[in-house]
Formats: C-alpha cells, sequence, structure tokens
C-alpha cells in the first residue's frame, strides 16, 4: 500500500485526492495546504491530518510519495519549492504541469530526483487514454513504420491573461507530450502567436516542428475556443499507416497505407471511459503501480522537462522570428 500526501488543495488537489482515494494500492494519509480553508475541509472529509506547513508534514508522516498541486504563476511557479523539499526527504513526487514556467528550476528538480534516487512525475494526462495506448501499441508492432509526420491541435476556453505566454506554458505541455510520445525527441521549432479579439496575451500559436528524427510536425493551440465541443486531434503518420486520435480518447483510427480497410476503436458506451476527467485516475494510477514496481514512470519529470524546453524554444522563435535548436 502506498501511502500518499498532496500539497495543493486547489480543484485540481482535490481531484488528486479523489482518485488517490479510489485507488486500492494507495493509502491518503495527509493535506497540506498555506490557506486552512482549502484544506481544513478535505482533511475532515477524508478524516486524515490537514497541515498548514509543508516541513510539518513531512516531518509528522510517513509518506511514500506526495502530489505536488500547487499552482503560481503559469500555474507553475509554485511547484519548485515543495518538490525539492520532498525529493530532499526521499518523498516520490507527482507534480501537476508545467513542471515549472522556469526552465533552471524545472532543470533543477529532474537532476536533484536522479540523484536523490526517486522518482519524479509530471501529471501529462493526456496520454493516459485507452486509445494512446492501442495507438502506442500499433507503433510499437511496427504496424505504422517509420514516423512521417505528427500534427497535434488542443484549443480550450479560458480567459486568463495573468502572463503573455500563459496559453503557451500553462496548456501545451500537454501536446507537446503526446507528440513526443509518438514522435520521438524534437529538435527544432518555429513559432507563430496571435492574440485573439479583445486578448492581452498571445492566445493563439501556430508552430512548426522537426523531431530529431527528421519527422516533422505541427501543433495549433488555442485559449479562444468553445469549452463545449472536441478540445483535441492527433494524427501521426507513418510509412507503413497512419492514425488519428479524436478528442483524447474518444475514437482511434487507423489507415493502413497498402488496405483499403481502416481500424476503428471507439471509447465504449458502457465500460469505457465517461469523460476527461478519468484522464486524471489513469495517469495517478500508473504512477501508483509504476512507484511500487520502482519504476520507471510514463510521463516523467524528465518528459516534463523536455516538453518545457520546447515551450521556451517556440517562445524564443516567435520573440526572434527564428527556427530555434531545442535544448537536451
Amino acid at each position: 500500500m502506498l501511502r500518499v500526501g498532496i500539497v495543493g488543495l486547489g480543484g485540481i488537489g482535490k481531484n488528486h485526492a479523489r482518485c488517490y482515494t479510489n485507488n486500492p494500492d494507495a493509502e491518503l494519509v495527509a493535506v497540506c495546504d498555506l490557506l486552512p480553508e482549502r484544506v481544513d475541509p478535505v482533511g475532515k472529509q477524508y478524516g486524515i491530518p490537514a497541515y498548514h506547513s509543508l516541513e510539518e508534514m513531512i516531518d509528522a508522516e510517513e509518506l511514500d510519495a506526495v502530489s505536488v498541486a500547487t499552482a503560481g504563476p503559469e500555474n507553475g511557479g509554485h511547484h519548485h519549492a515543495p518538490t525539492m523539499a520532498l525529493i530532499a526527504a526521499g518523498k516520490h513526487v507527482l507534480v501537476e504541469k508545467p513542471i515549472s514556467n522556469n526552465l533552471t528550476e524545472a532543470r533543477e528538480m529532474v537532476q536533484a530526483a536522479k540523484d536523490a534516487g526517486v522518482l519524479l512525475g509530471v501529471n501529462l494526462n493526456h496520454r493516459f487514454t485507452p486509445a494512446a495506448a492501442r495507438a502506442k501499441k500499433l507503433q510499437e508492432d511496427g504496424e505504422l513504420g517509420d514516423i512521417l509526420f505528427v500534427n497535434m491541435a488542443l484549443w480550450i476556453n479560458n480567459p486568463n491573461e495573468s502572463s503573455p505566454w500563459f496559453h503557451l506554458r500553462a496548456l501545451h505541455p500537454h501536446s507537446i507530450d503526446v507528440m513526443r510520445y509518438f514522435g520521438g525527441p524534437i529538435s527544432k521549432v518555429q513559432a507563430f502567436l496571435h492574440k485573439g479579439p479583445g486578448r492581452a496575451i498571445w492566445s493563439n500559436a501556430s508552430i512548426n516542428l522537426q523531431f530529431a528524427s527528421g519527422a516533422v510536425g505541427h501543433l495549433t493551440g488555442s485559449y479562444d475556443a468553445s469549452r463545449y465541443h472536441p478540445i483535441e486531434r492527433c494524427e501521426v503518420a507513418g510509412s507503413k499507416g497512419r492514425f488519428v486520435i479524436e478528442n483524447v480518447f474518444e475514437r482511434l483510427e487507423f489507415f493502413p497505407r497498402e488496405s483499403p480497410e481502416k481500424l476503428v476503436v471507439d471509447n465504449p458506451i458502457m465500460g469505457g471511459m465517461e469523460g476527461f476527467g478519468e484522464t486524471f485516475s489513469n495517469r495517478i494510477n500508473a504512477f501508483v503501480s509504476q512507484v511500487q514496481a520502482g519504476g520507471p514512470l510514463d510521463g516523467s519529470g524528465a518528459d516534463g522537462l523536455a516538453a518545457q524546453e520546447v515551450i521556451e524554444a517556440a517562445i524564443r522563435s516567435f520573440e526572434g522570428g527564428t527556427v530555434e535548436e531545442v535544448a537536451g
């Protein structure tokens, strides 16, 4: 049984609490937030201690792993300090995305976990679906052949105006991670950005990518779309076939290059994923089982860092009108 805690009890932290509580191999034993009005009701709800100090929770509890669901600027600005403290205490950590909105801090987090011999994961939950798993199996079985291109689109309605780069840094760790999941490391980036009507931030993005393998790709992203319609589409083409994942988990279609037939895998009405919220459960269940197995982790800290490296290269590209090399 994995004994877990949570730091940061906003809406996402409460979601983590639900997921851990529903996992038979995990026991939620403590929660922590600087704001008593956030954490105290959650502690009462689950009948567990609620702490207002991370140091107190670390000292008082025998924890195996901790979710860091703090937010901060660009949804990642408050991840570094608690993650580093937990790593120093020898705890495995699952941190919300982005791993950090600061590359120096993100790199420190990944290196610290490696040095300490603990597992660091990032909540890159969009890859944790049956559709993505089936598509990955097609790839591993050689049904795709050599990857030629990866196209991704991710759009949601988000009125946040807190930072010029909020859209890129807070949302697109997901899309970049899915692209890397199928296409491998990304080596070059060229970005174009646009402000939607009435916007103060860059709320739309068109990003060209080249993978280390030589394959090419494109990402379209927006914070100006409707919240009531599909949010995501992933298309991956190889020398032997092409697949499309519609709306994260709803449908997978595979088109063999030399056959008129196609494979269609729909999310089943009975027994399938009931909604996007289940991607959190899938991701946390994978974290629990992989920590218990001693690793490695899917959606690791290194994966989260790699996504941020691409995003920062995209920002440099837009600012300089250049094609940028991706660090790492």
